[in-house]
């Protein structure tokens, strides 16, 4: 079914804000997917803060151009249909979600996206979202600062310990070696 001009008006407006919003974004193939995968997917997008839409290659490209994204030619997007993964708040969540997904989906495969305003191929598309999460980045992060200081506490309380053993040794030996006169 055809759409009228005011509902490609409204699906070029739609993707103009979402591209306004986005920190990156994602192309993937989704085609072969039943309706509850897509819902499914939808749901995992939307909990790490990121959208799926599903749009005609020429709208998106013109909501690009008016937005002063890179245009996105046809060899990149390939024939068949393409959906567009928007991440709002962390850049790689919403690539992640559709990688992680395609593992277990073969109708899901990332072909490309844009971040910062640069178009990245599939290959760099895939490595981008193979990338850590801002979370895991930082718990790891977390994790190296707070084993150095493990092991350095527990390095001084080893002697330490050592040592407070030994005086109490020597304490009871002394009481055991009194001699009364």
């Amino acid at each position: 079914m055809a759409l009228t001009k005011d509902q490609k008006k409204a699906q070029v407006a739609d993707i103009r804000d979402a591209i306004k919003k986005t920190k990156s974004l994602a192309f993937m193939k989704y085609r072969g997917l039943s309706v509850s995968d897509i819902d499914d997917l939808r749901g995992k997008m939307l909990e790490k803060n990121a959208r799926m839409k599903v749009a005609k290659k020429t709208l998106f490209n013109i909501a690009a151009k008016e937005e002063g994204y890179p245009e996105v030619s046809d060899e990149a997007f390939g024939n068949e249909p393409i959906a567009f993964v928007f991440s709002f708040e962390d850049e790689i969540s919403g690539a992640k979600v559709a990688f992680e997904f395609g593992k277990k989906n073969d109708a899901v495969e990332i072909v490309g996206g844009v971040v910062d305003g640069k178009l990245l191929s599939k290959e760099d598309a895939v490595e981008f979202a193979k990338m850590l999460s801002k979370e895991e980045l930082l718990s790891k992060f977390a994790a190296m600062l707070r084993a150095p200081l493990g092991n350095f506490a527990s390095m001084c309380g080893s002697p330490l310990g050592a040592f407070a053993r030994a005086v109490n040794e020597v304490a009871k030996n002394k009481e055991s070696l009194i001699i009364y006169y």
